[in-house]
C-alpha cells in the first residue's frame, strides 16, 4: 500500500498526477504525510487512548505516530509503510483510530443531508458501490472535505486486475487467470454504469464520472478498506492503511488443508470471527484478535495490535488474510515471489472429482510443487474403483494404498502438469529472459532504449512494443509516457505470475518423479517417501 504522490491543492482529481522531479515529489510526499499525521493526531489517531493529551504537551516528531510507530520507506519490502519507533511486544496496542476518523458511507449519510437524500433513492446499489461514490464525492470537495489531508495522500494509480488492458490480461496465458482479470474488469464497468445516475444527481464534475475515476475509487476500496461490523463494504482508515502486507507464515497455518475463513468484506483483516475448528473456544478467537486488529465497540475505535515482537526500526506488518497471488493481484495489485498460500489447479475429469467428498477448490498443487491432501486422497480413491469402500478410511488418513496405486496417481499428476506446461505459449526460460530484460529498464528511459531491450527478448515482448506504438522507435529519444510505464509494470506482473505458475508445475513434476522412484525402489530411494 505504497503512497505515490500528493494531489494538488484545491479540487482533487484522481485522474491527474504531477510531473515533479523525484526529489521534489519525495519532499512533497513527506510534507503531505506530516500534514495528515497532524490532522490525525488532532482527531485522536495515536497509539494510546490519551492521544489528545499526549499531543497537547508534546510536539509531533517528524513522521511519528505517538511513541510507537513512524512512517518509513522500505524499498524492498512494500515501499512506504510503518516502522517501530520503539521495541514492541506481541499484543501491544500499536495504533488506535477513532470512529470519527473513519471514512464510511454511514458517516456521510448521518452528516451530509444532500448526500443522504440522494443515496436513499438508489436502494439497488451495493455497499461497495456506495462507498466508491462516497469516496469520489469527498474527493470532489477538495480542501473542503473533512478527510482532505488523508485523501491527498492516496495513491494516484493502482495495478489491480481490473486495470489491466486486453494485452496485459492475455499475458497471464493461463485460462482461469485471464478469466479472473476479464471478470474483474467487467464487474467494475457494470458497477460504474449502475452508479452513474446517483453520481450525476450529486452533481459530480466530469472528471469524477469517468470509468477511469471509478476504477481508481474501486481499487482504493478494494486494496485499503478494513472490516467494520456495520457496513459490508468496510471503511477507509486513515493512517491504519499504511501498514504493509505480512504474508502468512508458518505460525498462521494449522495444516496444509485447513479451511481458513476469510472475511466477506473487501480485503478485511483476518480477525475476531475466525474459527479453525467447530468447537474452538472464545479465548482462541481473542488471541487472533490481539495479534491483528479490529473495531472495538467499547471504545468506538479501530485498534491495531502487534502480531509479533518488533525491534525498533523494523517494519510493522499486518495480515490481511490468506490469498493466492492471483487474489493479491485482484484485490491489492501486487504479488509475492514466495507465497505459501499460492495454488495451481489442474483440470480433472468429472469422474475424478466425484471420487471423494472434497470440494474442487481443495484439489490443487501447493506452491512448493506438492499435491494437496485433498487432491491425493481423491486420486487414490479414483484409481481403486472396486475397493473404495474397503480402503476409503485409509485414503482419508493420507495413507498411500499400494505401490501400483501410488504410481498411477503420481503419473497422472505428472502427465497433467507436463501437458499444461507444453500448452502455454512461452517456456519458463523465455519468461525469465523477459523479466530480466524488464529489470534492465530504468526510469527515465527512452523509446529507443526500451525498443532495443525488448526486441531481443522474444515471447510477447514484440507484442508489447506493437500494442504501445513502439515498434518503430529504434531511433527515438523521446521519454516513455506515464501510460506506457504503467502498462510495462502491469505486463511485468502478469509475466511474474505465469513464471511462478510454471515453476510450481515444474516442481510438481520433480516431486512426482521422485515419489514414483521412492515407491518403486524403497531400498534405494526410501528417504524420498
Amino acid at each position: 500500500m505504497e503512497l505515490e504522490g500528493k494531489q494538488k491543492p484545491g479540487k482533487q482529481d484522481p485522474e491527474k498526477g504531477t510531473e515533479d522531479s523525484n526529489e521534489d515529489q519525495e519532499r512533497k510526499i513527506d510534507e503531505s504525510l506530516q500534514d495528515m499525521l497532524r490532522w490525525g493526531s488532532a482527531l485522536g489517531i495515536s497509539d494510546s487512548s490519551s492521544a489528545k493529551m499526549a499531543t497537547s504537551t508534546k510536539k509531533m516528531h517528524d513522521l511519528c505516530i505517538g511513541c510507537t510507530l513512524s512512517v518509513s520507506y522500505f524499498p524492498k519490502a512494500g515501499g512506504r509503510g510503518l516502522a517501530a519507533a520503539r521495541d514492541i511486544v506481541k499484543g501491544d496496542l500499536i495504533l488506535r483510530v477513532p470512529k470519527s476518523a473513519l471514512l464510511t458511507t454511514q458517516h456521510l449519510l448521518l452528516t451530509d443531508g444532500p448526500f443522504s437524500t440522494a443515496v436513499h433513492g438508489y436502494p439497488y446499489l451495493s455497499p461497495s458501490q456506495l462507498l466508491c461514490v462516497s469516496l469520489l464525492y469527498e474527493m470532489g470537495k477538495g480542501q473542503d472535505s473533512n478527510w482532505h489531508p488523508y485523501l491527498s495522500n492516496l495513491p494516484h494509480h493502482y495495478d489491480t486486475l481490473a486495470t489491466f488492458n486486453q494485452f496485459e490480461m492475455q499475458s497471464f496465458q493461463v485460462d482461469y487467470a485471464v478469466c479472473a482479470a476479464e471478470t474483474a474488469k467487467s464487474r467494475i464497468e457494470s458497477e460504474w454504469q449502475q452508479s452513474q445516475l446517483l453520481m450525476r444527481e450529486l452533481k459530480f464534475r466530469s472528471g469524477f464520472l469517468t470509468l477511469r475515476a471509478w476504477l481508481w475509487a474501486s481499487a482504493t476500496i478494494s486494496s485499503r478498506t478494513l472490516h467494520v461490523p456495520w457496513d459490508e463494504a468496510g471503511c477507509l482508515c486513515p493512517v491504519g492503511d499504511l501498514f504493509n502486507y505480512a504474508a502468512p507464515g508458518i505460525e498462521l497455518h494449522d495444516g496444509e488443508d485447513t479451511m481458513v475463513i476469510r472475511s466477506l468484506q473487501f480485503n478485511s483483516l483476518c480477525i475476531s470471527e475466525r474459527t479453525d475448528e467447530p468447537g474452538s473456544e472464545q479465548s482462541d478467537t481473542s488471541v487472533q484478535r490481539l495479534t491483528d486488529g479490529g473495531f472495538d465497540e467499547n471504545i468506538k475505535a479501530y485498534c491495531f495490535y502487534a502480531r509479533k515482537i518488533y525491534k525498533k526500526g523494523e517494519q510493522v506488518l499486518l495480515g490481511y488474510g490468506t490469498y493466492t497471488n492471483l487474489e493479491l493481484l485482484e484485490f491489492y495489485g501486487f504479488l509475492l515471489s514466495e507465497n505459501p498460500n499460492d495454488k495451481v489447479y489442474v483440470g480433472l475429469e468429472t469422474s475424478v472429482y466425484s471420487s471423494s467428498s472434497f470440494p474442487r477448490e481443495l484439489m490443487y498443487i501447493h506452491q512448493n510443487g506438492k499435491p494437496s491432501f485433498a487432491l491425493l486422497c481423491t486420486l487414490r480413491l479414483w484409481a481403486t474403483p472396486n475397493k473404495r469402500r474397503s480402503v476409503g478410511h485409509l485414503a482419508y488418513t493420507g495413507t498411500h494404498l499400494s505401490t501400483e496405486n501410488e504410481i498411477i496417481v503420481m503419473g497422472l499428476i505428472l502427465e497433467k502438469s507436463m501437458a499444461i506446461l507444453k500448452s502455454l505459449p512461452t517456456s519458463i526460460e523465455e519468461d525469465h529472459r523477459i523479466l530480466s530484460g524488464i529489470e534492465k529498464i530504468h526510469d527515465p528511459t527512452t523509446s529507443m532504449e526500451i525498443h532495443r531491450l525488448l526486441s531481443e527478448l522474444g515471447g510477447d515482448s514484440l507484442a508489447f512494443l506493437e500494442i504501445n506504438g513502439l515498434q518503430d522507435s529504434s531511433e527515438s529519444t523521446q521519454c516513455l509516457s506515464r501510460k506506457i510505464k504503467r502498462s510495462l509494470y502491469r505486463w511485468k506482473l502478469a509475466v511474474e505470475w505465469r513464471h511462478r505458475y510454471k515453476k510450481t508445475l515444474l516442481d510438481c513434476v520433480s516431486y512426482c518423479t521422485r515419489r514414483i522412484k521412492a515407491v518403486q525402489y524403497p531400498a534405494d530411494f526410501g528417504d524420498l517417501l
